[in-house]
Protein backbone atom coordinates (compact mmCIF):
# COMPACT_ATOMS: atom_id res chain seq x y z
CA UNK A 1 0.00 0.00 0.00
CA UNK A 2 1.54 3.46 -1.09
CA UNK A 3 0.88 6.39 1.24
CA UNK A 4 -1.23 9.01 0.32
CA UNK A 5 0.25 12.19 -1.39
CA UNK A 6 0.20 15.50 0.71
CA UNK A 7 -2.67 17.46 -1.12
CA UNK A 8 -1.15 20.90 -1.09
CA UNK A 9 2.44 22.52 -0.35
CA UNK A 10 0.85 24.55 2.66
CA UNK A 11 2.76 22.72 6.01
CA UNK A 12 -1.04 23.27 7.91
CA UNK A 13 -3.17 21.92 4.96
CA UNK A 14 -4.84 18.76 5.76
CA UNK A 15 -4.02 15.51 3.94
CA UNK A 16 -6.51 13.61 2.10
CA UNK A 17 -6.66 10.39 0.73
CA UNK A 18 -9.71 7.46 1.13
CA UNK A 19 -9.43 4.15 2.33
CA UNK A 20 -8.09 1.53 0.66
CA UNK A 21 -9.56 -2.06 -0.35
CA UNK A 22 -6.63 -3.79 1.93
CA UNK A 23 -8.64 -2.40 5.00
CA UNK A 24 -11.76 -2.97 4.92
CA UNK A 25 -13.12 -4.44 7.71
CA UNK A 26 -10.00 -3.75 10.35
CA UNK A 27 -10.81 -0.88 12.94
CA UNK A 28 -9.87 2.79 12.11
CA UNK A 29 -6.58 3.19 14.08
CA UNK A 30 -5.04 -0.30 12.50
CA UNK A 31 -6.26 0.76 9.22
CA UNK A 32 -4.69 4.45 9.97
CA UNK A 33 -1.00 2.84 10.82
CA UNK A 34 -0.88 0.99 7.40
CA UNK A 35 -2.14 4.68 5.65
CA UNK A 36 -0.14 6.65 7.68
CA UNK A 37 3.10 4.53 8.73
CA UNK A 38 4.93 7.78 9.99
CA UNK A 39 3.09 7.96 12.48
CA UNK A 40 2.33 5.54 15.99
CA UNK A 41 -0.92 4.26 16.55
CA UNK A 42 -1.11 5.82 19.97
CA UNK A 43 -0.60 9.51 18.35
CA UNK A 44 -3.16 8.37 15.06
CA UNK A 45 -5.67 7.14 18.13
CA UNK A 46 -5.16 10.60 19.54
CA UNK A 47 -5.57 12.91 16.90
CA UNK A 48 -8.94 10.95 16.23
CA UNK A 49 -10.10 11.81 19.45
CA UNK A 50 -8.77 15.77 18.93
CA UNK A 51 -11.36 15.35 15.60
CA UNK A 52 -7.71 16.06 13.72
CA UNK A 53 -8.98 13.25 11.74
CA UNK A 54 -12.56 12.74 9.70
CA UNK A 55 -14.44 9.58 8.03
CA UNK A 56 -16.25 11.34 5.20
CA UNK A 57 -16.37 14.33 6.74
CA UNK A 58 -16.93 13.38 10.33
CA UNK A 59 -15.32 13.05 13.60
CA UNK A 60 -15.35 8.77 14.11
CA UNK A 61 -13.80 6.75 16.67
CA UNK A 62 -10.66 5.09 16.85
CA UNK A 63 -12.28 1.40 17.73
CA UNK A 64 -15.18 1.73 14.49
CA UNK A 65 -14.53 -0.57 11.73
CA UNK A 66 -13.81 0.83 8.19
CA UNK A 67 -15.26 -0.86 5.07
CA UNK A 68 -13.12 0.83 2.06
CA UNK A 69 -13.84 3.85 -0.01
CA UNK A 70 -14.12 6.28 2.95
CA UNK A 71 -13.20 9.76 2.20
CA UNK A 72 -10.13 10.18 5.07
CA UNK A 73 -9.14 13.64 6.09
CA UNK A 74 -6.17 14.18 8.53
CA UNK A 75 -5.07 17.88 9.62
CA UNK A 76 -1.79 17.14 11.41
CA UNK A 77 -1.32 19.45 14.33
CA UNK A 78 1.86 22.24 13.64
CA UNK A 79 3.57 21.00 16.53
CA UNK A 80 2.95 17.42 16.04
CA UNK A 81 6.17 16.31 16.36
CA UNK A 82 7.68 19.36 18.61
CA UNK A 83 5.28 18.07 20.77
CA UNK A 84 7.52 14.98 21.40
CA UNK A 85 10.94 15.46 20.25
CA UNK A 86 13.45 18.37 22.05
CA UNK A 87 15.57 19.92 19.67
CA UNK A 88 18.86 19.33 21.02
CA UNK A 89 22.55 21.38 19.44
CA UNK A 90 23.88 17.97 18.16
CA UNK A 91 26.19 18.57 15.33
CA UNK A 92 25.97 17.39 11.72
CA UNK A 93 27.28 17.65 8.18
CA UNK A 94 25.26 18.98 5.56
CA UNK A 95 26.75 17.76 2.40
CA UNK A 96 24.23 19.53 0.43
CA UNK A 97 20.60 21.81 1.12
CA UNK A 98 18.54 23.83 -0.05
CA UNK A 99 14.68 24.73 0.76
CA UNK A 100 13.17 21.16 -0.26
CA UNK A 101 16.01 18.91 0.69
CA UNK A 102 19.16 18.15 3.12
CA UNK A 103 21.17 15.99 2.54
CA UNK A 104 23.59 14.75 5.68
CA UNK A 105 26.64 12.40 6.51
CA UNK A 106 25.64 10.68 9.53
CA UNK A 107 28.50 9.56 11.45
CA UNK A 108 28.98 6.20 13.70
CA UNK A 109 27.09 5.54 16.54
CA UNK A 110 24.35 8.22 15.90
CA UNK A 111 20.81 6.64 16.44
CA UNK A 112 18.69 7.86 13.72
CA UNK A 113 14.75 7.87 15.61
CA UNK A 114 13.76 8.41 19.20
CA UNK A 115 12.63 5.57 21.24
CA UNK A 116 12.53 3.28 23.91
CA UNK A 117 16.76 4.01 25.65
CA UNK A 118 17.03 6.75 22.99
CA UNK A 119 14.81 9.73 23.79
CA UNK A 120 17.78 11.81 23.09
CA UNK A 121 20.94 12.25 21.57
CA UNK A 122 19.29 11.28 18.50
CA UNK A 123 19.32 12.39 14.51
CA UNK A 124 15.80 13.58 14.58
CA UNK A 125 16.58 15.85 17.71
CA UNK A 126 19.78 17.53 16.05
CA UNK A 127 17.54 18.38 12.70
CA UNK A 128 14.56 19.78 14.71
CA UNK A 129 17.40 22.28 16.42
CA UNK A 130 19.05 22.72 13.61
CA UNK A 131 15.31 24.15 11.52
CA UNK A 132 12.59 24.08 13.80
CA UNK A 133 10.36 24.23 11.16
CA UNK A 134 10.75 20.60 10.61
CA UNK A 135 8.38 19.79 13.31
CA UNK A 136 5.73 20.05 10.79
CA UNK A 137 7.21 17.38 8.64
CA UNK A 138 6.62 13.30 9.76
CA UNK A 139 9.72 12.57 11.83
CA UNK A 140 11.43 15.56 10.77
CA UNK A 141 11.71 14.74 7.43
CA UNK A 142 13.49 11.57 7.56
CA UNK A 143 12.46 9.26 5.06
CA UNK A 144 14.94 6.60 4.99
CA UNK A 145 17.31 5.29 7.51
CA UNK A 146 21.02 4.07 8.70
CA UNK A 147 21.37 2.16 11.56
CA UNK A 148 22.92 3.20 14.61
CA UNK A 149 26.67 2.17 13.93
CA UNK A 150 26.35 2.40 9.80
CA UNK A 151 27.55 5.77 8.48
CA UNK A 152 27.12 7.98 5.29
CA UNK A 153 24.56 9.66 3.26
CA UNK A 154 20.72 10.27 4.01
CA UNK A 155 18.13 12.74 2.66
CA UNK A 156 15.66 14.59 4.74
CA UNK A 157 12.67 16.24 3.36
CA UNK A 158 12.18 19.96 4.68
CA UNK A 159 8.51 20.04 3.27
CA UNK A 160 5.80 18.27 3.53
CA UNK A 161 5.13 17.80 -0.63
CA UNK A 162 8.94 17.00 -0.63
CA UNK A 163 8.39 14.42 1.74
CA UNK A 164 5.57 12.38 -0.14
CA UNK A 165 7.91 12.77 -3.46
CA UNK A 166 10.46 10.87 -1.71
CA UNK A 167 8.58 8.50 0.25
CA UNK A 168 7.11 8.00 -3.38
CA UNK A 169 10.44 7.44 -5.14
CA UNK A 170 11.68 4.84 -2.57
CA UNK A 171 8.59 3.06 -2.60
CA UNK A 172 8.96 3.43 -6.67
CA UNK A 173 12.27 1.87 -5.76
CA UNK A 174 13.88 4.82 -8.14
CA UNK A 175 16.00 5.79 -5.00
CA UNK A 176 19.74 4.80 -5.50
CA UNK A 177 22.04 3.54 -2.64
CA UNK A 178 25.29 2.48 -2.47
CA UNK A 179 27.50 1.20 0.00
CA UNK A 180 30.83 -0.12 1.10
CA UNK A 181 30.99 -3.42 3.16
CA UNK A 182 33.79 -4.78 4.55
CA UNK A 183 33.01 -8.56 4.75
CA UNK A 184 34.86 -11.59 5.97
CA UNK A 185 35.71 -14.03 3.88
CA UNK A 186 36.61 -14.05 0.00
CA UNK A 187 34.27 -13.07 -2.67
CA UNK A 188 34.74 -14.82 -5.73
CA UNK A 189 32.46 -12.87 -8.26
CA UNK A 190 29.74 -10.26 -8.43
CA UNK A 191 26.45 -11.54 -7.74
CA UNK A 192 22.58 -10.21 -6.37
CA UNK A 193 20.73 -11.56 -3.56
CA UNK A 194 17.01 -11.95 -3.57
CA UNK A 195 16.11 -13.43 -0.55
CA UNK A 196 12.71 -12.19 1.61
CA UNK A 197 13.61 -10.33 5.30
CA UNK A 198 11.45 -10.94 8.35
CA UNK A 199 12.08 -11.11 12.16
CA UNK A 200 14.31 -13.92 13.17
CA UNK A 201 11.97 -16.28 14.42
CA UNK A 202 13.17 -17.32 18.21
CA UNK A 203 15.61 -13.85 18.23
CA UNK A 204 13.18 -11.18 17.61
CA UNK A 205 15.47 -8.72 18.32
CA UNK A 206 17.10 -9.57 14.61
CA UNK A 207 16.40 -9.92 11.46
CA UNK A 208 17.03 -13.47 8.79
CA UNK A 209 16.02 -14.69 5.33
CA UNK A 210 13.08 -16.19 6.22
CA UNK A 211 10.04 -17.82 4.36
CA UNK A 212 7.01 -15.61 4.03
CA UNK A 213 9.14 -12.41 4.84
CA UNK A 214 9.34 -9.11 3.23
CA UNK A 215 10.73 -8.88 -0.76
CA UNK A 216 14.57 -7.81 -0.79
CA UNK A 217 17.24 -7.41 -3.18
CA UNK A 218 20.67 -6.40 -2.67
CA UNK A 219 23.49 -6.33 -5.58
CA UNK A 220 26.94 -6.77 -5.29
CA UNK A 221 30.20 -5.95 -6.84
CA UNK A 222 33.74 -6.83 -5.49
CA UNK A 223 35.99 -4.11 -5.24
CA UNK A 224 39.21 -5.40 -3.54
CA UNK A 225 40.22 -8.18 -1.92
CA UNK A 226 42.24 -8.74 1.43
CA UNK A 227 43.69 -11.00 3.48
CA UNK A 228 40.51 -12.81 4.53
CA UNK A 229 37.81 -10.19 4.04
CA UNK A 230 36.41 -8.41 0.69
CA UNK A 231 35.27 -5.07 0.59
CA UNK A 232 32.24 -5.09 -1.60
CA UNK A 233 29.88 -2.24 -3.29
CA UNK A 234 26.67 -2.82 -2.44
CA UNK A 235 23.67 -1.48 -3.64
CA UNK A 236 20.04 -1.44 -2.62
CA UNK A 237 17.29 -2.26 -4.85
CA UNK A 238 15.00 -2.48 -1.56
CA UNK A 239 14.92 -0.63 1.85
CA UNK A 240 14.64 -3.20 4.55
CA UNK A 241 15.47 -3.25 8.06
CA UNK A 242 19.90 -4.70 8.31
CA UNK A 243 19.16 -5.47 4.89
CA UNK A 244 23.12 -5.64 3.17
CA UNK A 245 24.09 -7.22 6.75
CA UNK A 246 21.15 -9.89 6.70
CA UNK A 247 21.78 -10.67 3.16
CA UNK A 248 25.49 -10.66 3.56
CA UNK A 249 25.69 -12.89 6.24
CA UNK A 250 22.96 -15.23 4.42
CA UNK A 251 25.79 -15.88 1.49
CA UNK A 252 28.17 -16.48 4.34
CA UNK A 253 30.14 -13.17 4.23
CA UNK A 254 28.88 -11.49 7.37
CA UNK A 255 30.60 -7.86 7.56
CA UNK A 256 33.55 -6.89 9.60
CA UNK A 257 33.06 -6.47 13.25
CA UNK A 258 29.17 -6.94 13.12
CA UNK A 259 28.14 -7.00 17.12
CA UNK A 260 24.96 -9.08 15.89
CA UNK A 261 25.10 -10.86 12.29
CA UNK A 262 29.01 -11.01 12.59
CA UNK A 263 30.86 -14.41 12.26
CA UNK A 264 34.55 -15.63 14.02
CA UNK A 265 37.08 -13.20 13.24
CA UNK A 266 39.78 -14.60 11.08
CA UNK A 267 43.50 -15.59 12.40
CA UNK A 268 45.11 -12.55 11.63
CA UNK A 269 48.56 -11.03 13.08
CA UNK A 270 48.25 -8.96 16.42
CA UNK A 271 48.19 -5.61 14.68
CA UNK A 272 45.59 -6.74 12.43
CA UNK A 273 43.51 -8.74 14.92
CA UNK A 274 43.61 -5.19 17.09
CA UNK A 275 42.95 -2.85 14.73
CA UNK A 276 39.23 -5.12 14.28
CA UNK A 277 38.58 -5.01 17.53
CA UNK A 278 39.06 -1.27 18.08
CA UNK A 279 36.87 -0.71 14.89
CA UNK A 280 33.66 -1.21 17.26
CA UNK A 281 30.94 -1.27 14.28
CA UNK A 282 29.59 -3.18 11.21
CA UNK A 283 32.08 -2.04 7.83
CA UNK A 284 29.09 -0.41 6.46
CA UNK A 285 29.61 2.93 4.71
CA UNK A 286 26.55 4.73 2.42
CA UNK A 287 28.83 6.25 0.46
CA UNK A 288 26.62 7.53 -2.64
CA UNK A 289 22.72 8.62 -3.02
CA UNK A 290 20.77 9.37 -6.28
CA UNK A 291 16.94 10.10 -6.59
CA UNK A 292 15.03 12.78 -8.32
CA UNK A 293 15.19 16.48 -7.18
CA UNK A 294 11.39 17.04 -5.92
CA UNK A 295 11.59 20.69 -7.24
CA UNK A 296 12.70 20.30 -10.20
CA UNK A 297 12.40 17.20 -11.44
CA UNK A 298 16.57 16.27 -12.38
CA UNK A 299 18.33 13.44 -11.56
CA UNK A 300 20.47 14.61 -8.74
CA UNK A 301 23.36 12.53 -6.91
CA UNK A 302 26.13 12.84 -3.96
CA UNK A 303 28.83 11.01 -3.24
CA UNK A 304 31.32 11.03 -0.27
CA UNK A 305 34.67 9.51 0.76
CA UNK A 306 34.60 6.39 2.91
CA UNK A 307 34.37 6.99 6.86
CA UNK A 308 38.01 8.01 8.23
CA UNK A 309 37.57 4.29 10.76
CA UNK A 310 36.83 2.25 8.03
CA UNK A 311 39.44 3.79 5.70
CA UNK A 312 41.78 2.98 8.82
CA UNK A 313 40.61 -0.36 9.07
CA UNK A 314 41.15 -1.57 5.36
CA UNK A 315 45.07 0.06 5.48
CA UNK A 316 45.43 -2.25 8.51
CA UNK A 317 43.93 -5.37 6.47
CA UNK A 318 45.88 -4.45 3.26
CA UNK A 319 49.23 -4.91 5.60
CA UNK A 320 47.60 -8.22 7.08
CA UNK A 321 48.91 -11.70 7.74
CA UNK A 322 47.38 -14.55 8.01
CA UNK A 323 47.92 -16.87 10.76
Amino acid sequence: MQSPDYTSPEETDPIETSMPLECAGLRLDQALVRLFPDFSRSRLQRWVREGCILLDGVPAEPKMKVWSGERVTMQIPDDADAEDIVAEAIDIEAVYEDAALLVINKPPGLVVHPGNGNRSGTLQNALLHRDSRLGAVPRCGIVHRLDKDTSGLMVVARTLPAHAELVRQLQARTVHRHYWALVQGQVKHDGTVDAPIGRHPTQRTRMAVVSGGRPAVTHYAVVERLPCHTLVECRLQTGRTHQIRVHMQHLGFPLAADPVYGGRAARLDAQAMEALRQFGRQALHAYRLGLVHPDSGLPVHWEIPMAPDMATLITALREARHE
